[in-house]
């Protein structure tokens, strides 16, 4: 990965941004530092650029850390939690329900761009559906940005104002305290997962492929811990400067336009979310604080992320994440097809 001035500036405002969080005492520095502070450096024009292959790969760490959670007991219990699952489909349903009609009536995109800019799926497999379709690519990705930034901002703080959650803690031991031979594993686990599932075509490979091969060495026994907490910080530093560098050359027109329509949506979202999560918890004895986080439709990798260092339940929480993802992958794309045909007609 060739360190060009971009990705050096990108570096520099990712670091800085996380020196006000961590100076602050705000929650989560080395994740809403990074995203934050390349916010701000875009919107002064700076042009930045995320790392690349490197970033992904920093990224394939929390599809280790979340697998390493994945044991037998968990495994038991999900049937628990049949219900609040069987509720993710509706929650989509309703978000898309009221997304298309904003995107498409009142914002004024086109079709494939009003349809994937409501779909709270992957933030890439949207973008790759929604280029396919013909949608415009740069506000998908604004919108979808900006989904991601506010709610994964907001919920920290919220949770650290109303419910006392510890976001400061360690995400796990540090590498000094590790068995050598599990380090290795998950040092190796992480590559390795994210090419064989992207070599088999698997959507979100770079999490996915970890978290499976990761769940069968921790169902075997292999692994017993979860990776240094030294390298979940790296993660979380890459996962929030990716997000933030979204923001790279915007001009006047998108920040008014597109991440407008973003903010706008995200608020639409949370009032959604805080209705289906009153609901749930009349049918799940989850947390409360896992309920949050599992109908929070920010991104994965960063609402996973939150879940370590909360010290929730990540695999209640990743399993209803997973089942939103999984079901927009397999609905979104017929549904899109559809809608565009009737448009046309």
């Amino acid at each position: 990965m060739p360190f060009t001035p971009a990705r050096l500036r990108t570096i520099a405002a990712a670091l800085l941004g996380a020196g006000v969080f961590l100076a602050a005492g705000w929650p989560l520095p080395l994740l809403l530092g990074p995203m934050l502070g390349c916010l701000v450096a875009a919107l002064f024009g700076m042009t930045l650029r995320d790392m690349g292959g490197f970033g992904t790969f920093m990224r394939s760490y929390l599809g280790v850390a979340i697998g390493s959670t994945v044991t037998p007991a968990l495994i038991a219990g999900l049937p628990a939690h049949g219900a609040s699952l069987a509720l993710v489909p509706a929650f989509v349903v309703v978000i898309g329900g009221l997304g298309y009609p904003f995107f498409r009536k009142v914002m004024g995109f086109d079709h494939a761009t009003a349809f994937y800019s409501a779909m709270p799926g992957g933030l890439q497999d949207m973008l790759i559906f929604g280029e396919e379709a013909g949608g415009d690519v740069r506000a998908m990705s604004l919108i979808h940005a900006t989904r991601v930034l506010v709610i994964v901002t907001a919920a920290p703080f919220l949770m650290t104002a109303f419910y006392g959650a510890d976001l400061t803690r360690s995400p796990g031991l540090s590498f000094r305290d590790l068995p050598y031979g599990e380090m290795a594993l998950m040092l190796v686990a992480g590559p390795v997962g994210w090419k064989l599932a992207e070599r088999a075509g698997m959507f979100g490979a770079s999490i996915l492929g970890p978290l499976i091969l990761t769940a069968i060495l921790t169902m075997s026994g292999f692994i017993t811990h979860r990776p240094p907490a030294e390298l979940l910080w790296a993660a979380q530093f890459f996962i929030g400067l990716t997000v933030g560098a979204k923001y790279s050359g915007i001009t006047a027109q998108e920040l008014r336009v597109d991440v407008g329509a973003g903010l706008a949506f995200a608020t639409l979202l949370a009032l959604v979310s805080l209705l289906f999560i009153e609901g749930v918890t009349f049918v799940s004895d989850a947390p409360f604080v896992d309920i949050l986080l599992s109908f929070l439709p920010g991104g994965q990798a960063e609402m996973a992320m939150i879940a370590i260092v909360a010290g929730a339940d990540v695999g209640f929480v990743v399993a209803h994440h997973l089942t939103r993802i999984f079901f927009v992958i397999l609905v979104a794309p017929i549904v899109g097809r559809a809608g565009g045909r009737r448009g046309r007609r």
